[in-house]
């Protein structure tokens, strides 16, 4: 398997201001982990930190991936939040 063929996952955190963030990553738990404690975080995460992962979505490559990242951004508030609450 390429790299390029690898599964991504598109994932929202909520952030300690109430902010949500959006980002991809392979792996998950590893990336939310570094938003949460190290530099490696985004600086928008790195000063809102707690974070806690609200959603997860499996993407099948990067190029699908940064499609609906892209697509989730430019959400409303309520539509992502939508994406949780009604699955």
């Amino acid at each position: 398997m390429k790299p390029s063929d690898k599964a991504y996952t598109l994932y929202i955190l909520k952030c300690s201001d109430d902010t949500y963030y959006t980002g991809i990553a392979l792996d998950i738990d590893k990336r939310v982990h570094e938003h949460n404690t190290s530099d490696k975080g985004a600086k928008y995460t790195r000063y809102r930190r707690p974070v806690t992962l609200m959603y997860q979505e499996s993407c099948h490559d990067k190029s699908t991936a940064l499609k609906r990242e892209r697509a989730v951004k430019r959400m409303k508030r309520s539509a992502k939040e939508a994406l949780w609450i009604c699955g």
